[in-house]
């Protein structure tokens, strides 16, 4: 099954990371603050969203950082995703 977004909505999968804390100990994504740093795997295809015309700004693979509270969160065969609006996307990660 795959999700295929509608009009300016981008769906999200966030990126898992691990720190190191001063003291050496590592902790696993799970443990730390959701990330707001996340992977593109859906893109909408933009049009007239709201009598406006919207233009997709970012492609699947994109790396990006997002809006903290703004989203909708599905889980699909195991796997948790975020679909947003392209407007809640702050910045690309190059």
């Amino acid at each position: 099954m795959t999700i295929k977004p509608l009009g300016d909505r981008v769906v999200i999968k966030a990126m898992e990371s691990e720190e190191t804390t001063m003291s050496g100990i590592v902790l696993p994504g799970s443990a730390q603050e959701k990330p707001q740093m996340a992977e593109v795997v859906a893109v909408g295809p933009g049009g007239v969203v709201d009598g406006k015309e919207v233009v997709m700004e970012v492609k699947v693979g994109d790396k990006v950082i997002t809006n903290k509270y703004a989203s909708t969160e599905v889980k699909l065969d195991g796997n948790e995703y975020k679909i947003v609006s392209q407007s809640d996307i702050l910045a690309k990660v190059e």
